[in-house]
């Protein structure tokens, strides 16, 4: 009788039905991994069996074996939002769900909580590493990435400043020009800071004296220029030979404080004043305007006075068999004794993949081969079910003998 086999069948077709269906309907889901349905042969027995004819064990009929999910990369789409992060390679991101537990996911839609932590839709945490200001880490223990968003960068004092000029060579010397050639002529203006973060205006300006020596003026909160007392000479070449290093007193409302200047990389050549470099190491007070992620998962902060700090990067968990994951609801994977331990890392070292900011990693669901393999499910379906009509009539036809 063959109602067996065809019953059979028809269950495991509506079971692969259901898992093209699956597919076809999370086709737009972030991260999501497609399925597919592994089926095997029944027999009743074919093993171990006395006597010449080895096919007493009939076939029982088909059923669904397992099924697996597939893990190809799904296509990358650039959303341009900052906490969209798309995994480019292998890997997942470790989070923390509302209940404690581990689960992993690779859907990187995120957001920010009210807090500053890193997570899903579902509130679950974005775990990483601590890292130092340049990014560098400093535990090996995961933990929620967090955000200080209401955090204060501290005002830091100038201590250094770094200048490089272009002083003109066929500039004549100031005294004998006619008119006399102003002290701010050759100059810049740029603002230091006090260890309040107050800013201190600053001017730097170069009159020329001889040939190859200049004076070195600064000025003060928009006071006259006044000279520092250290001139600066170049050689026949035009390279600085002396006044390279030197030492300017600033002053703000909380008093007077000492910066270095450093002028040993300034030229005079033949050609018009030029400011090339102009650094200093002070800033004042700031706040966080804005994030970025690396590809190596390194999260950096921007602040309203130009400083950016790293606030921590993000990990990436790998398994050894990752077909072994426990699949539960809303796109995250769970650890098994299947899978593995959990291998923690960053992304971009060893086998793990890079992040992209500011874009999803699409479902890897192929629209057009899934619904080739649903028409071939639906036609195993109609055969199967034609079997068990065509053992029903023979059934029949058999009763109905006289």
């Amino acid at each position: 009788m063959s109602f067996q086999q065809g019953l059979s069948g028809l269950n495991a077709a509506s079971r692969n039905l259901d898992v093209i269906g699956h597919n076809i309907a999370n086709a737009n889901t972030t991260g999501m991994k497609a399925s597919r349905a592994n089926f095997s042969a029944m027999y009743a027995n074919s093993i171990g069996i006395v006597g010449s004819n080895a096919d007493t064990g009939g076939g029982l009929g088909t059923t669904v074996n397992s099924v697996t999910q597939q893990f190809t990369q799904g296509n990358i789409e650039n959303t341009g939002f900052a906490l969209d992060v798309a995994i480019n390679g292998s890997g997942f991101y470790p989070m923390s769900m509302p209940d404690g537990t581990r689960a992993y996911t690779r859907s990187g839609s995120f957001n920010m909580d009210s807090t500053g932590n890193i997570v899903t839709a579902e509130g679950a945490k974005l775990l990483g590493y601590a890292t130092d200001a340049k990014g560098q880490r400093v535990t090996s223990a995961l933990a929620p990435l967090n955000l200080a968003t209401s955090q204060v960068v501290n005002a830091k004092q100038s201590t250094a400043i770094t200048a490089e000029f272009t002083l003109d060579a066929k500039a004549e010397v100031a005294a004998t020009a006619v008119p006399r050639t102003p002290v701010t002529t050759y100059g810049t203006t740029f603002k230091a800071y006090d260890a309040q973060g107050l800013e201190v205006p600053v001017g730097l300006y170069f009159s020329k004296t001889a040939n190859n020596q200049w004076d070195v003026y600064t000025s003060v909160n928009g006071a006259a220029p006044t000279a520092t007392g250290t001139s600066v000479s170049f050689d026949a070449n035009g390279t600085l030979t002396a006044g390279g290093s030197q030492t300017l007193a600033l002053s703000s409302p909380n008093g007077t404080f000492n910066v270095s200047l450093d002028l040993s990389k300034s030229k005079q050549v033949n050609a018009e004043f030029a400011v090339v470099d102009l650094q200093q190491d002070g800033y004042t007070t700031g706040r966080m305007i804005n994030m970025t992620i690396g590809q190596d998962g390194v999260v950096t902060a921007s602040y309203s006075n130009g400083q950016t700090l790293a606030a921590g990067q993000i990990a990436l968990t790998n398994f050894r068999n990752v077909q072994g994951l426990g699949v539960t609801g809303n796109g995250y994977w769970l650890e098994t004794q299947a899978s593995g331990q959990a291998l923690d890392g960053v992304p971009g070292s060893g086998s793990f993949g890079v992040l992209q900011a500011g874009s999803l990693e699409q479902a890897n669901v192929d629209l057009t081969a899934e619904l080739v393999d649903m028409m071939t499910a639906q036609r195993a379906y109609q055969a199967n079910a034609q079997t068990i009509k065509t053992q029903d009539q023979i059934l029949s036809t058999a009763v109905n003998l006289r």
